[in-house]
């Protein structure tokens, strides 16, 4: 599926010439997915993923939900796509919109975890979910998340993509970690594992855009 950009105002969006029915078929549930395994990652009380910690601290400091520090967030960074030349996409603004409500829904739900057994499975699998979630929106093709755009806007501008990823997330877990984010051994395994999944399920999940 051919893809072009159009300005509007100062944000430059991504515009689709055929329907992307079988893309949100595939681009929402990986949303919802996402913002379940952020909630059982936090659920399970090891440490989660850098950016997860960051809206841990900040929620705790602001007096807000996670997933509406989440949401925030991402408001933010898509307002800094307007200088940084960063094209949106639907999935960039559903994103914004999606994940936080499910991680909230989500902490709601779940019952608190308090035995080690259920907490061990939660962790575990928290990096395979969000594998399995980033494949599928990403490769549903219809925008990056805002996180990942900020790390595509650093890399058009010659920062290596390992490079841009790093900074990022050190950044992220810094800030959240001085903030009262929870940092431990689950933040580690997180970071050592989910780039593994995400390629797993990437090209799996990659629709054609030719």
């Amino acid at each position: 599926m051919a893809e072009t950009s159009t300005l509007i105002g100062p944000f430059r969006l991504l515009a689709f010439r055929e329907p992307r029915v079988r893309r949100m078929g595939q681009l929402v549930p990986g949303l919802v997915l996402f913002g379940l395994a952020l909630a059982l990652a936090i659920e399970a009380n090891f440490g989660t993923n850098p950016w997860t910690v960051f809206h841990q601290g900040a929620a705790t400091k602001l007096g807000l939900s996670i997933g509406t520090l989440v949401i925030l967030t991402g408001v933010v960074i898509v307002v800094l796509f307007a200088p940084l030349h960063e094209p949106l996409g639907l999935g960039t603004l559903l994103n914004v919109m999606v994940i936080g409500p499910v991680v909230d829904l989500a902490l709601a739900i779940i019952p608190d975890l308090e035995s080690l057994a259920p907490r061990l499975l939660a962790i575990g699998v928290a990096p395979v979910l969000l594998g399995l979630a980033s494949g599928l929106y990403i490769g549903a093709g219809l925008g990056p998340g805002p996180r990942d755009g900020l790390m595509t806007a650093l890399e058009r501008r010659g920062v290596k993509v390992s490079i841009a990823r790093t900074l990022i997330e050190v950044s992220a877990l810094s800030a959240g970690w001085l903030l009262g984010g929870q940092v431990g051994l689950g933040t580690l395994y997180m970071g050592l594992t989910v780039g593994f999944w995400v390629q797993t399920f990437r090209e799996p999940f990659r629709l054609d855009t030719s």
